[in-house]
């Protein structure tokens, strides 16, 4: 289980960090400024998803290994 967690928090924090330098660079990479429905708040979708990798991260370091 915490390795699957520290998988989702990878995946999420990789995800928000491509979507803010996509709005920032405006390099057209990450998955964030592809869904529709987040038109006009990819940046915030961007940090909800860094945030959500760094609580992934912390719920994975308090699991137990194993």
């Amino acid at each position: 289980m915490k390795q699957f967690l520290e998988l989702l928090g990878f995946l999420a924090l990789v995800q928000g960090a491509m979507g803010l330098l996509h709005e920032f660079t405006d390099w057209h990479i990450g998955l964030v400024q592809r869904i529709g429905f987040l038109d006009g708040y990819e940046i915030y979708a961007s940090v909800a998803l860094v945030v959500l990798g760094l609580a992934l991260f912390a719920a994975a370091e308090s699991r137990r290994s194993g």
